[in-house]
């Protein structure tokens, strides 16, 4: 889908929030070995909130990859996993199957309790992505689960005046509505890609939490530089409507940014387990050692 922004509904930033933090991420292996860099860690989940993690995995070389994330459970937040390159399967106990491509997005609602895989469908070439976790509201951890397959030509994309590509994967930007909303954490999930040189501003309501990372090249937040593969945690701040990026002049850059209202609930995260008390990461425990999750994917 191909949006172009009108003027009435341009995201106009008169005061961007600078940057409070810059993070590198820890690298780090899950699943069956899948090497990654951790980029949100636990220690950042109540600056982050509603975000609880952010992984970024990249590489050309099979054994990084090729082994997968084999059956394991989730409850009590969502999973959103964006793949830039490559092909990854998925399968859960709710019955439900997807493949998970190129510039496509899977989305998954944990909830109560969910045990899936994901495993490559390649056995070399490059396979890049995200995977973003979104906690769930105390009062809707234990619904049900869900979960949707958006491809690539799924997705709600616009081109700005100046040539910068955004992918709305969560929320609103410029007057266009993402691929999923949620009307208590109200995400927002672009993919930027920004000519060397150009800019791109996104409006941010003043309680949200945001941050950005840079995946290609190298952009500027008011006046301070982030490298790649950083991510850039933006202060808050009262007076800021938003957050203007620009691009490094000397090449085109790539950048994924993420707002969201906090929760401000307790986090209590026990590995795949994230829930409001210890009592219920207990209770976690035992429901899935019970088989109280499905019967596996």
């Amino acid at each position: 889908m191909d949006n172009s922004p009108t003027n009435s509904v341009k995201d106009t930033v008169t005061h961007s929030r600078q940057i409070e933090q810059l993070h590198a991420g820890v690298d780090t292996q899950d699943g069956a070995g899948v090497k990654l860099t951790r980029v949100l860690t636990q220690q950042l989940q109540q600056r982050l909130d509603p975000y609880l993690m952010l992984d970024n995995f990249k590489s050309d070389n099979p054994d990084d990859y090729v082994a997968g994330f084999p059956n394991h459970p989730h409850r009590g937040f969502e999973t959103i996993t964006y793949m830039i390159t490559g092909r990854m399967r998925h399968r859960d106990s709710a019955g439900n199957e997807g493949l998970l491509q190129n510039g496509g997005v899977q989305w998954m609602t944990a909830a109560s309790g969910v045990i899936h895989s994901e495993l490559p469908e390649q056995e070399d070439g490059a396979m890049e992505g995200f995977q973003l976790w979104l906690n769930l509201p105390a009062k809707d951890k234990m619904n049900d689960p869900w979960y949707k397959d958006f491809q690539s030509e799924d997705l709600p994309k616009y081109t700005t005046e100046d040539g910068v590509d955004v992918t709305v994967i969560a929320g609103t930007s410029h007057g266009v509505e993402g691929a999923v909303t949620r009307d208590i954490t109200e995400p927002t999930y672009l993919d930027i890609h920004l000519p060397a040189g150009t800019s791109f501003s996104q409006a941010i309501p003043a309680d949200h939490n945001a941050f950005a990372f840079v995946y290609r090249g190298t952009v500027n937040i008011e006046g301070e530089t982030v490298p790649t593969k950083t991510m850039a945690i933006l202060k808050n701040d009262k007076d800021a409507d938003g957050v203007t990026i620009t691009a490094d002049s000397s090449e085109d850059t790539k950048v994924i940014l993420m707002t969201g209202r906090p929760l401000r609930e307790p986090i209590v995260q026990y590995g795949p387990f994230v829930m409001n008390s210890q009592q219920e990461i207990m209770q976690a425990v035992t429901d899935f050692q019970s088989s109280k999750f499905g019967e596996g994917a």
